[in-house]
């Protein structure tokens, strides 16, 4: 995938297939100690220790629907590919953590690209998910709570087209003053 944002939205439906209330994002870049971690937290499902123990191989998927499931080992091979590693833990009824960390600087590393559009959609698609996107970098951090929105829009559908397009903007905007590019 040509941006980390591509792996972000394949996780992010996994963990709503899971049936989870809450979703937890959580990108951290730290330029002096050369790491850039991306984490998906959620209290969906889980996984058994069988399918955890092979949920990177392609051909293990939970779907019924087709036989191969590419989302997690590509974005294993990703982070492998960009100096770094992922780690899964689940535990059934709790829900999964996925993190894959990487070098910031490693050549191989595919930029972040569309997150905040990818975030909003699959926010607008899933109201009754809360998602907590956190973005720290060197120190410098921004929180997108979907709590927080529906409070300040008041009764506003957040899948309305024109929220949509606000929100991204102010993800966006925010993300510019923390530093990320």
């Amino acid at each position: 995938m040509k941006e980390l944002a591509l792996h972000i939205l394949d996780i992010l439906q996994n963990s709503t297939r899971a049936k989870a209330k809450r979703i937890d994002l959580n990108i951290f870049e730290d330029t002096v100690k050369n790491v850039y971690s991306i984490e998906i937290k959620d209290d969906g499902c889980g996984m058994s220790p069988e399918l955890l123990a092979k949920v990177t191989d392609p051909f293990t998927t939970s779907r019924t629907t087709r036989k191969v499931g590419l989302g997690v080992p590509l974005f294993k091979h990703t982070a492998e590919q960009s100096g770094g590693h992922l780690e899964i833990t689940s535990e059934v009824g709790v829900g999964t953590v996925i993190k894959a960390t990487m070098q910031h600087d490693n050549i191989d590393r595919p930029i972040l690209g569309s997150v905040a559009a990818v975030f909003v959609q699959t926010v607008a698609s899933n109201p009754e998910i809360r998602f907590v996107y956190t973005h720290t970098k060197n120190g410098k951090s921004y929180v997108f709570d979907t709590d927080e929105v529906n409070e300040a829009l008041d009764g506003m559908p957040i899948q309305s087209p024109e929220v949509i397009n606000y929100l991204i903007g102010m993800i966006n905007e925010n993300l510019k003053e923390i530093g990320v590019d």
